[in-house]
């Protein structure tokens, strides 16, 4: 068995105010059920949802309550190309508000990034397709965390009501 792969870097946009999550999954239904583990989770959540279908029309499936982040997600979904990947753009909620409930569709096999920062996405084409190899979630740390960044680190997180 031989073949060639070819490797590609897709920058996926996240603007300011907005959190993405790019996953896997396997099945057709979990548009469906992404969407209702979404709703169910913060009552304030606008989203919009990308699934990438590995066989049958081989689709973009979509699906959302926010038509600018639902098109945001078809985009990305686009240039990832990658069988069986969805990607959720969302706002009004912090990914820690849903991962949970993700974790728990069935359907879903991993998640990649669940950010708002700049992202890059690897993936990996071959005469059958395309996949996800890995994500790239920011920059490269500057260093250690001293004594004033944990107390830094520890009033933010009581300042937006993580910690008490």
């Amino acid at each position: 068995m031989s073949g060639t792969i070819r490797l590609e870097v897709v920058r996926v946009d996240v603007p300011e105010g907005v959190n993405v999550i790019i996953g896997q999954t396997h099945f057709i239904k979990s548009v469906e059920d992404i969407y209702e583990a979404l709703v169910t989770s913060t009552p304030t959540i606008k989203f919009g949802l990308a699934f990438c279908e590995a066989s049958g029309k081989r689709l973009i499936r979509y699906d959302g309550n926010d038509e600018e982040l639902i098109k945001m997600a078809v985009e990305a979904a686009k240039r990832i190309g990658a069988g069986h990947t969805f990607v959720i753009y969302m706002r009004n909620a912090w990914p820690i508000n849903v991962l949970n409930a993700l974790k728990s569709v069935q359907e879903v096999v991993t998640i990649h990034a669940a950010t708002a920062n700049p992202l890059q996405v690897i993936v990996a084409e071959t005469d059958q397709g395309r996949g996800v190899l890995g994500v790239v979630d920011g920059y490269t740390p500057l260093g250690v965390e001293g004594d004033k960044d944990k107390e830094e680190r520890k009033e933010f997180l009581r300042k937006i009501g993580y910690k008490r």
